[in-house]
């Protein structure tokens, strides 16, 4: 059975790329100080290599590093349409680079040397709205899944459940009788894991463009 995306999610990672070694133990260090889980890159190709970019968290890349910069990576993480939330990390010199990386998403820029409490607050509140992305991703993936698993004569329950339908107004619509269209609700609602009809139409309010099916 598909896992509900509300059950209890994996600590938040916050990644950290920087060719530079002492760097990456400071900022390891810094966030975890405050309980925050890290994993080092010595590059963008190696974060791309190793990184889970399906887990909740953060990238906070230098600007500046030999190979592909932090505003490469975060244009490579856009095309690969991976949602992370990015925090460049700038010299001086290079701010008028990190503004344009935040008119391209970036949630934002910390000047080195870095004030620490700036780039945690910064650090937190990225993985708060990546955590609402992140959800959002997860529960539309979730209706998907359940979708897949409906017969065809379920989706058509489905479809007309949602519409406000009653089991009565169903059974003449299908041909079917109204017992036979409460097994179908049941089945749906166990496949979607929803404990109200309120639950069940919210979740299908993200199967947008998923057909109906044809007769079961």
């Amino acid at each position: 059975m598909t896992a509900s995306p509300d059950a209890d999610l994996p600590a938040p990672l916050v990644h950290i790329v920087d060719d530079d070694e002492a760097v990456r133990d400071s900022l390891r260090l810094v966030f975890y100080s405050v309980g925050l889980a890290t994993e080092t890159y010595v590059s963008a190709l190696d974060f791309l290599k190793r990184a889970d970019l399906g887990r909740l968290g953060c990238l906070v890349v230098d600007v500046r590093m030999p190979g592909m910069s932090g505003l490469e990576l975060q244009k490579e993480l856009a095309a690969r349409d991976v949602s992370l939330p990015v925090i460049i990390l700038t010299g001086h010199g290079d701010i008028p680079m990190a503004v344009g990386a935040l008119k391209a998403g970036a949630s934002d820029f910390i000047e080195k040397p870095y004030n620490e409490q700036q780039l945690i607050d910064s650090v937190h509140h990225a993985i708060r709205h990546g955590d609402s992305e992140w959800r959002d991703r997860e529960r539309q993936a979730f209706a998907r899944s359940c979708h897949q698993q409906l017969s065809p004569r379920e989706r058509q329950v489905l479809a007309q459940l949602v519409a406000g339908d009653s089991n009565k107004i169903i059974a003449a619509r299908l041909g079917i009788s109204p017992r036979t269209v409460e097994v179908h609700r049941a089945g749906v609602m166990a496949k979607f894991q929803a404990r109200s009809l309120s639950e069940l139409v919210l979740l299908s309010q993200l199967l947008r463009g998923v057909g109906e099916g044809g007769e079961g």
